[in-house]
């Protein structure tokens, strides 16, 4: 029996011997403890987890060379290798955050995403064809977004105290050249592209990525619709045209061919016109689409759109009788892209593409005929790392030809100029953690036509809040070659630039949107001179000028049953020496005061959403010549309400009605003046109003499929 109890004791002693305990207390980077972090050596079932205070304790008669695992979710798996001999080892990890793609921060500062892939949408394709006052325009639909401003006898895109010469447009990461239509004066003109082409859009009011360039203001990033989602045709029937789109679908890839007409003649016949048409605008497209995936993880895509179309108006001229000058205007346009996309090994990715856009303007107004001839050729191949959960490193580089010729054939005179220009782009994103991301780039470039280097950098920092809102903030420099017209005249003219300072703050919850955003532009090398068009002289490069404010955006999908609507506010203190200004001025493009109001109402039992929306701002400024100094006086408010009626009476038909300016308010943008004082010694003037106190458009939209519930907001 003594000799049982001692051979029992001797086998016990040996175990305890063989035995070891690894105890330590479990951190997080700032120095805090982390409870229930799973514990175990790996290979084995020996494990443990932590205590409230981050402490554990794990006990193994394992020996030799051992692993340690460290697992929590919300933390990069840690593990330890150590050597198991018995007695007490210390292990006190360290576990850093993993970054998650879902509830990480991200860089808000100037960017607005659009897009199903992003939590933070802010304004969907779907979106963009159901604004009341856009009509189906692009831009439009980011005229009721703040930082921007509606000037309405343009057309085109004012960021934040910019000329719409500042904001550059992209479709696929591919710059667009004349992306929106050739038109007279003071004739409001729209996007050449249709919404349905886009899957989603980064819209860029200052600070945006290193990877783009030539803007001064913001981009404009459209992404184009992979494959779609079945076989089908599409019917458009218009006031003021028709069209049609035929998409073929297969497992790998698709293939959409698109024809449109338009005619604004016969609906100006009807509705009553604030200008004199001899001709209403009138033109016809069509596009190709082609889409291809590559392997598991790669698309390339090539698109093709080419149009042509005029229009004929008589343009009154101040203090003079008669119906004034006929302006005959003729374009002729093209646009082609290829562009790839392909995820490859260790986690590289590569994207890039080769685009051109071919434009030609042809004036008539007696006695000059004019033809302006702009062609721009871009080219990128871009590469993005991630070398870990917390650093990605995106670099590329890209070449663009510019070519404009510009000739006033009735003088048998013509000037043009040539610029190929070679970029580099470099951008890294670290995460610190979840909360807190810093993103640095660098973009350097240079022109054959003015031997000019230059090297802009960006960066920008973001911090996200326990309650899920953050805080941002971005600056950098930014720069553009002068405008095609003024570049002719002064080839050498070196860049315009500008500076950007902002702070943004963001909250995505719930359905409600809330983004708010102060801004700080400083301009240099602004052109100045004097003369018109044709008539530039004594160009210099001695322009400056600043944009300061803050924009305030809220939208509300959840407050409401099936309604959803955003309300915007901007503020927007702008003054510069530019152009034939001899002195600061506010522009007549940047009102100091906007606002918009969007409402979309769906109603089930009607099967129809109803949408208004209201645009204000405070009114334009302009130089009256009877009056001492430059910019000198206001227009009245511009106000617009715009309503909307989509109804769905079967699947696969959607009937669409909008009108503008519902209530016929008398916007008038500025005032043309008399170039000499009558006998009086006054300048005679004429008020600059929009084409018609309002716009009304029916649309009918029929979709032919197999799927008898397909129709055209499939691919929205």
């Amino acid at each position: 029996m003594r000799f049982l109890l001692t051979l029992s004791f001797f086998f016990f002693v040996q175990a305890v011997s063989g035995q070891t305990a690894i105890k330590g207390i479990v951190k997080d980077t700032k120095g805090e403890s982390i409870p229930g972090v799973n514990i175990y050596i790996k290979g084995t079932y020996d494990g443990t987890t932590s205590e409230l205070d981050g402490s554990y304790l794990l006990e193994t008669t394992e020996a030799g060379k051992q692993v340690i695992v460290f697992q929590y979710m919300g933390f990069k798996t840690q593990e330890e290798e150590v050597e198991l001999n018995g007695g007490e080892i210390q292990l006190s990890p360290t576990l850093r955050e993993t970054i998650n793609e879902m509830s990480a921060v991200t860089i808000t500062a100037g960017a607005m995403e659009a897009s199903d892939e992003k939590r933070a949408v802010v304004l969907r394709p779907l979106d963009i064809v159901t604004v009341p006052s856009a009509m189906g325009d692009i831009i439009g639909a980011f005229q009721t977004l703040p930082g921007t401003s509606n000037v309405g006898n343009d057309g085109r895109l004012f960021v934040r105290g910019g000329d719409a010469s500042e904001t550059a447009i992209f479709i696929d990461g591919l710059m667009v050249g004349n992306a929106f239509g050739t038109t007279a004066s003071n004739v409001p003109t729209r996007t050449r592209f249709n919404p349905n082409l886009f899957k989603g859009s980064f819209f860029s009011t200052g600070g945006y990525s290193a990877e783009f360039g030539n803007a001064m203001s913001s981009a404009l990033a459209l992404n184009s619709v992979d494959i779609p989602a079945r076989t089908q045709g599409d019917l458009s029937l218009m006031s003021v045209g028709l069209g049609y789109s035929q998409t073929l679908v297969g497992k790998n890839n698709s293939l959409t061919a698109t024809a449109n007409y338009f005619d604004l003649n016969p609906y100006q016949h009807i509705v009553k016109q604030n200008f004199d048409w001899e001709r209403g605008p009138f033109g016809v497209d069509g596009q190709v689409s082609l889409r291809q995936k590559i392997g598991k993880n790669g698309m390339a895509k090539g698109f093709f759109h080419t149009e042509s179309g005029g229009m004929k108006v008589w343009q009154k001229v101040p203090g003079q009788e008669g119906r004034g000058q006929l302006v005959d205007l003729r374009n002729h346009y093209s646009f082609g892209q290829g562009s790839f996309k392909q995820t490859l090994a260790n986690d590289w990715s590569m994207y890039g593409g080769l685009a051109f856009s071919h434009n030609v303007e042809e004036y008539n107004v007696a006695p000059f005929e004019i033809r302006n001839t702009n062609q721009i050729v871009h080219g990128k191949v871009a590469a993005v790392k991630g070398f870990s959960d917390r650093f990605s490193l995106k670099t590329g580089t890209e070449v663009f030809q510019f070519s404009y010729k510009e000739s006033l054939k009735s003088e048998n005179l013509e000037r043009e100029y040539g610029d190929a220009q070679v970029n580099v782009f470099s951008e890294a994103d670290y995460y610190f953690s979840n909360s807190l991301i810093m993103r640095a780039g660098l973009r350097a470039a240079h022109s054959s036509l003015t031997g000019q280097s230059w090297v802009d950098p960006r960066f920008s920092l973001a911090y996200k809040f326990k309650h899920e809102g953050q805080v941002s903030v971005a600056a950098g420099k930014f720069s553009q070659p002068v405008v095609e017209t003024l570049r002719v005249v002064a080839p050498e003219s070196s860049n315009t630039r500008a500076s950007h300072l902002l702070l943004n703050y963001f909250l995505d919850k719930n359905g409600r949107t809330i983004r708010a955003e102060a801004f700080y532009k400083d301009y240099v090398n602004l052109l100045t001179y004097q003369g018109e068009r044709f008539l530039y002289r004594d160009i210099q490069q001695n322009g400056e000028g600043f944009a300061k404010g803050f924009d305030l955006f809220y939208r509300d999908r959840k407050s409401f049953k099936n309604t959803d609507f955003w309300v915007t506010y901007s503020f927007v203190d702008s003054k510069r020496i530019f152009a034939n200004f001899t002195q600061m001025v506010q522009p007549g493009f940047a009102p100091r005061h906007n606002a918009s109001v969007v409402v979309k109402h769906f109603v089930p039992k009607l099967k129809s959403q109803l949408g208004a929306s209201f645009a204000f701002n405070d009114g334009y400024a302009y130089t009256n010549p009877n009056l001492p100094g430059e910019m000198n006086a206001k227009t009245p408010s511009f106000q617009d309400l715009s309503i909307s009626w989509s109804y769905l009476p079967k699947p696969n038909l959607i009937i669409h009605l909008a009108c503008s300016n519902l209530i016929g308010r008398d916007n008038i943008f500025g005032y043309q003046f008399s170039p000499i004082p009558n006998e009086n010694g006054v300048y005679e003037s004429l008020p600059i109003r929009q084409t018609a106190p309002r716009f009304i458009f029916l649309g009918l939209f029929l979709t032919l499929s197999k799927d008898k519930t397909a129709n055209n907001l499939n691919n929205l």
